[in-house]
């Protein structure tokens, strides 16, 4: 759980980037998208060849 303490001089602007930047940090929202639909091991594991592929493809070009 994320919490962010307010002191008396931050504004509301302040406090929600704080808020925003740790929610970033710690991938909540990330993780969050990633289980909003449940994904078989099979099209996970298609995905993550498919990732593999495209960073070898990446590295093999910049090389």
């Amino acid at each position: 759980m994320t919490e962010v303490y307010i002191n008396s001089a931050d504004s509301f602007d302040q406090a929600l980037k704080r808020f925003n930047k740790m929610v970033q940090q710690t991938g909540i929202l990330a993780e969050a998208r990633r289980r909003e639909h449940y994904e078989p091991p099979s099209v996970r594991r298609k995905k993550k060849a498919a990732a593999k592929r495209r960073k070898t493809m990446k590295n093999a070009l910049r090389a």
